[in-house]
């Protein structure tokens, strides 16, 4: 299969509803077919989620395009991805952003994804097993923040792991389906856009959903 032509077709089905050019660029640099498992390397430039180890999954390319434009990045950020799963996000955030701290609860995807990060060359992308906390308090304040997994409510936590003027994109809503928002942290308060409906794989820890 002639993975780099699928990958210019998918880029070019999604680029109507993105406006950020250097999001699009950044995703027909990353194989998306190394981060699928094997039998589902055929499909892995159809524009949908697909499955992944430990009944999680990958998410669908135009979401990846809609957070990743979302977060607004120039090039130079600290940036903090929740849910690195096989680490495509992360790759996509890697080109994008100065350095990127991605963190994920299940230690075989962590392992996996960190293998295969440095394996592609993205030396500036740290992968972290998640704690009590959502987040990753000892590397903050980030620029952006992204989570790919949704969550009950806007947490708190994250909010204060953000710069001022950073900008949380998180999924929020039940288990099953939630609404993509943008949250930009002020000085005096935060400013919250909707982006559109979507859903994620519940985020599990203290401030979002029990396991």
């Amino acid at each position: 299969m002639d993975f780099g032509r699928a990958r210019q077709i998918l880029i070019e089905s999604i680029s109507p509803g993105i406006k950020d050019k250097r999001t699009l660029s950044a995703m027909s640099r990353v194989p998306r077919e190394r981060f699928v498992p094997i039998e589902l390397q055929s499909s892995a430039y159809d524009d949908r989620p697909l499955g992944i180890a430990f009944s999680q999954t990958i998410s669908q390319p135009y979401m990846v395009a809609l957070m990743t434009e979302a977060m607004e990045l120039a090039g130079r950020e600290k940036v903090l991805e929740i849910g690195t799963g096989s680490g495509y996000q992360a790759a996509i955030l890697a080109e994008l952003a100065g350095f990127v701290y991605s963190v994920e609860r299940i230690p075989g995807l962590a392992g996996e994804a960190r293998r295969l990060l440095a394996e592609l060359g993205y030396n500036n992308v740290q992968v972290e097993l998640a704690g009590d906390q959502l987040g990753c308090q000892k590397y903050a304040p980030y620029e952006a923040i992204l989570v790919a997994a949704g969550a009950p409510a806007v947490p708190r936590t994250l909010i204060d792991q953000l710069a001022e003027g950073g900008r949380l994109v998180i999924p929020v809503g039940s288990r099953f389906e939630q609404e993509l928002l943008r949250v930009t942290k002020g000085k005096t308060g935060n400013r919250t856009e909707k982006l559109g409906g979507c859903r994620f794989v519940p985020l599990i820890g203290r401030d979002a959903w029990q396991e």
